[in-house]
């Protein structure tokens, strides 16, 4: 009899023990995906915020390169134009022909130009245009100063659907690397990759600049420039390497997961 009872009681006891252990199971996988929803809606604001500011600092630097061919091209050929026109002798037959027709070619060269300053001003609709266009109208833009020549190679198997907001990111990313170039790197010769392979975009950039020290870079010694292009890139998941020698260029090498 008493033995009959021990087994029930350890029986009670197994079983209270498996339902407390259930119990516990439940309870730490509530908290677990409830911890897992939190960190996922944190990281969604994060990208969210730094897709807003993206954005913003897209448009911001669009600003500044349609005020600048205003002011450096455009406005140059409407002041030739005018000038030309107020130089035409319709006496001089031959004389006028000539200058009408440099007033046609400017006129026809100042509406090539509004036309692409158009197509910055759409801002976003840039970018849905897809990256490798994005990159192209920014290399125009950079190449029009005359200080850098600028070597472009695309890869033939990029994907046919693409992400505008990583897009964006990327597109920002390339900004950052091309202004810096421009300020410190004192290079003539720059050269954009764009590639695809094992589901991740690949895009590489290299100059034939004064170059710096990669191998001693801190997040104070970065500056702003490089900690942004790093952030951002974090962001999508993205890896960003930069590798420099002084008096070698530079090379900066992003890597983004693109299913």
């Amino acid at each position: 009899m008493l033995s009959s009872k021990q087994e029930i009681f350890n029986s009670i006891e197994l079983i209270s023990i498996f339902f407390i252990l259930l119990i516990a199971i439940i309870i730490v996988t509530a908290v677990l995906y409830h911890n897992r929803k939190k960190v996922h809606r944190v990281d969604l604001a994060n990208f969210q915020n730094i897709l807003l500011k993206t954005q913003f600092e897209v448009q911001e630097q669009t600003m500044q390169t349609i005020g600048a061919d205003l002011h450096d091209n455009i406005g140059q050929l409407l002041s030739l134009t005018s000038l030309t026109l107020n130089s035409i002798e319709l006496a001089n037959t031959a004389n006028a022909g000539q200058k009408i027709e440099t007033v046609i070619d400017l006129t026809v060269r100042s509406i090539k130009e509004m036309r692409l300053l158009g197509k910055l001003l759409q801002g976003d609709q840039l970018i849905v245009s897809g990256l490798p266009e994005a990159i192209r109208y920014q290399i125009n833009w950079i190449e029009k100063s005359g200080k850098h020549q600028v070597e472009y190679n695309q890869a033939e198997e990029l994907p046919a659907a693409s992400n505008a907001d990583k897009d964006l990111i990327i597109f920002r990313v390339l900004q950052e690397i091309l202004n810096n170039i421009i300020k410190h790197a004192a290079a003539s010769q720059i050269t954009i990759d764009l590639g695809y392979a094992g589901g991740s975009l690949k895009l590489l950039v290299t100059d034939n600049g004064i170059g710096f020290d990669s191998t001693n870079l801190t997040s104070q010694s970065m500056g702003m420039g490089l900690e942004n292009i790093r952030k951002r890139t974090k962001i999508i998941k993205g890896e960003a390497d930069i590798q420099s020698t002084p008096g070698n260029g530079t090379e900066v090498t992003i890597i983004v997961p693109y299913p």
